[in-house]
């Protein structure tokens, strides 16, 4: 059951990046602005809300958006501006709990629960949030303020744009049992669906069912549900989240068949993914090359497989040059045999034991080049990862941003 003393506040930044873009450039302002790629693979990473009234929405492809909203204006964005504004938010939400669990650079839950006992009501709290938020950034942000996350998520989408909605303990099942199956978290369009042929067509249909019922027809998955539904929801804010594998990826503006074009970018991803590694003094087992063909095999943007494969080194390891010998060697050994759109490269298999198996052989190069990275490391950090070099920008033509903390990175590289 949910516990009533229990205050969870959802912080969800509006439009984050259009917004950073409008606050910045006065010409952008009440213009419908998209950030992302405006070629015809580009997506939408964020939309204003002035762009948002012609049904233009994130993840949507850049040709759907343009489409709806022929006056729409394209920007590529600034990752290291969005990540700057970003630290300055958590900055924030920190002072006004010690428990904040970052979802995405503009979205995080805080427990408020110690909080509120000490700083005063939660509502109150909220406001003075938004108010910090609109002060020091110059950006809106809507809150949600619940007893569960799920709701407390819910409520500040619900308070969008630039508002605040409190659910109080008593009033949660009446605030969800109207609401679309959709909001249940873990809910998707195929088991929306498959509810909907059951007779489920509002969270308070779930809530109302017997627990017999829904975990005969559903399984145990209908059980979990059902507690949601009724806002029974025990999951704590997690305020750190171990990482399981880090990665880097590109989706092309043209297809690429040329593995040999394919090199310098897998040499990029996979000096980031070491860099990644090193800032947060980890080292990988195992090394993956992942893809997306450029053969359509069913339809819409999920249309398109994707292939990964993976190799285990005989050593841990944090260095750039060893993941892309081992990346570009499945390249060649065992990767498409067609067209691509996409390219990845990733590491898992994760480790803090620093002690190694000494080489019999190679010491010394094995030094020179932890030296090595140690010094590029340095000069990123100074200076950004331009300082060190990049691929040309006709082969990196962006198709769209993403909202998703790189753990490891680096907000001012």
């Amino acid at each position: 059951m949910k516990d009533p003393t229990r205050v969870i506040m959802h912080a969800d930044m509006d439009a984050f990046y259009a917004s950073v873009e409008q606050r910045d450039r006065p010409e952008l302002r009440g213009q419908p602005l998209a950030v992302g790629g405006a070629s015809t693979r580009g997506v939408v990473a964020a939309a204003s809300y002035e762009a948002r009234r012609f049904g233009v929405r994130s993840a949507m492809p850049s040709v759907e958006a343009k489409r709806r909203c022929p006056d729409l204006v394209f920007v590529r964005g600034n990752m290291t501006l969005y990540k700057k504004e970003s630290a300055r938010l958590f900055e924030i939400f920190t002072e006004y709990s010690p428990v904040v669990e970052r979802i995405s650079l503009d979205e995080a839950f805080l427990d408020l629960t110690g909080s509120a006992r000490l700083m005063g009501p939660a509502k109150q709290l909220g406001q003075n949030l938004r108010k910090r938020v609109r002060e020091e950034l110059s950006l809106p942000v809507s809150v949600g303020i619940a007893p569960i996350k799920m709701v407390a998520k819910i409520a500040s989408a619900a308070a969008k744009p630039d508002g605040l909605l409190e659910v109080l303990a008593n009033d949660v099942r009446g605030f969800l049992e109207p609401l679309p199956l959709s909001r249940i978290w873990g809910i998707g369009p195929v088991a929306q669906e498959r509810l909907q042929e059951l007779g489920f067509h509002k969270i308070g249909d779930v809530a109302r069912a017997d627990d017999h019922t829904l975990q005969h027809t559903l399984g145990d998955w209908g059980i979990e549900i059902a507690k949601l539904a009724r806002g029974e929801d025990i999951r704590d804010v997690e305020p750190y989240r171990e990482a399981l594998s880090y990665s880097e990826e590109h989706t092309f503006s043209q297809d690429i068949s040329d593995k040999h074009e394919l090199e310098p970018l897998i040499r990029e991803h996979a000096e980031s993914v070491a860099r990644r590694l090193r800032n947060e003094r980890l080292r990988a087992h195992t090394v993956v090359l992942k893809w997306k063909s450029a053969r359509r095999t069913g339809p819409g943007v999920r249309g398109y497989p994707v292939f990964t494969r993976r190799t285990t080194l005989a050593q841990p390891t944090d260095d750039g040059r060893t993941i892309s010998q081992n990346a570009i060697d499945l390249l060649y050994r065992c990767g498409p045999d067609g067209a691509i759109r996409l390219l990845g490269v990733g590491c898992t298999g994760l480790t803090n034991d620093s002690t190694d198996q000494l080489p019999l052989f190679g010491a010394h190069e094995k030094a020179r080049q932890t030296t090595l990275n140690q010094t590029v490391d340095q000069i990123t950090r100074r200076f950004g990862k331009k300082a060190i070099g990049e691929l040309a920008r006709k082969d990196r033509e962006q198709v769209g941003l993403s909202m998703q903390v790189k753990r490891g990175d680096d907000p001012d590289a």
